[in-house]
C-alpha cells in the first residue's frame, strides 16, 4: 500500500531519545510526498511540522509553526519549556548515578 495520508499516532511516546531519533528519521521518509497529521506530547517529535496545532481541553487554542509558537510565548511554548527542562534535569540525574 502507497497511501497519500498518514496518521501517526503518539509513535514515539514509549521510547528512549536514541530511538526517538530513528523513529523520527523514519518518519521523515515515510511522510515524504504525503498529507500527515502527527499527533504527538513530545513536542520533539513534532518541532518541524508545516504547521502545529496546539489542543487544550478538546480546543485548538494556537497554531503555526515551531519557530512562531515559541515567539509567541503562549502555551506551546510553555509546554515546550517544560519538556526541555525535564530533559535536561533527567540527563542531569543520569549523569550523576
Amino acid at each position: 500500500a502507497n497511501p497519500t495520508i498518514l496518521i501517526l499516532d503518539e509513535a514515539t511516546s514509549s521510547v528512549d531519545t536514541r530511538t526517538e531519533k530513528h523513529i523520527q528519521e523514519a518518519m521523515l521518509n515515510l511522510m515524504n510526498g504525503r498529507t500527515s497529521f502527527v499527533i504527538a506530547h513530545r513536542l520533539s517529535t513534532i518541532r518541524d511540522a508545516d504547521q502545529i496545532l496546539v489542543i487544550n481541553h478538546g480546543e485548538v487554542v494556537e497554531q503555526g509553526t515551531h519557530k512562531a509558537l515559541l515567539a509567541q510565548g503562549g502555551f506551546y511554548h510553555q509546554l515546550y519549556a517544560s519538556q526541555f527542562r525535564a530533559t535536561r534535569r533527567n540527563s542531569a540525574a543520569l549523569a550523576e548515578s
